[in-house]
C-alpha cells in the first residue's frame, strides 16, 4: 500500500504551521499559546485545504480554542496566531474562504474573521 499523494502535502503544511506557530511573535501576551490553538486546529487541515464536510473533531478544536479565549487579550492572541498561520503559508483563495468559513461551518460565532487581513487589535 503507497501513501497517497496528497498525504505529504498535508504533512508539510503540518510541519509549516508548527514552525510558523512556534516561532510567530504574538502581538499582545495571551494566557492561550499559538501552540495550543495549531493543536486544536489540526483536525481542520483536510477541510481547510480541500473542503468539503467539516470534522467533528475540526468542530471540536474551534470551539475549545474559541472556550479558552475569555479576554480581549486571548481573542487578540488567537486572532494574530490564525492570521500569522494564514500569511505564513501561501494558501488558494479556496482554502482561505474554507479557513474564513469554519466558525460558521461549527456553529460558533467569533468576534473576528479568520483572514490574511484581520485587524486583531480592533478584537474585543
Amino acid at each position: 500500500m503507497g501513501i497517497p499523494v496528497t498525504a505529504p502535502k498535508l504533512a508539510c503544511l503540518s510541519i509549516v504551521l508548527v514552525i510558523v506557530a512556534t516561532a510567530a511573535p504574538m502581538a499582545v501576551k495571551a494566557s492561550i499559546s499559538c501552540n495550543t490553538v495549531v493543536n486544536d486546529l489540526v483536525p481542520c487541515l483536510n477541510y481547510v485545504i480541500y473542503g468539503g464536510q467539516v470534522p467533528t473533531a475540526c468542530c471540536t478544536g474551534v470551539q475549545a480554542v474559541y472556550n479558552a479565549a475569555r479576554t480581549t487579550q486571548d481573542r487578540q492572541g488567537v486572532c494574530s496566531c490564525l492570521k500569522s498561520l494564514i500569511n505564513g503559508y501561501p494558501i488558494s483563495n479556496a482554502a482561505a474562504n474554507n479557513a474564513a468559513a469554519l466558525p460558521s461551518r461549527c456553529g460558533i460565532n467569533l468576534p473576528y474573521k479568520i483572514s490574511p487581513y484581520a485587524d486583531c487589535r480592533s478584537v474585543r
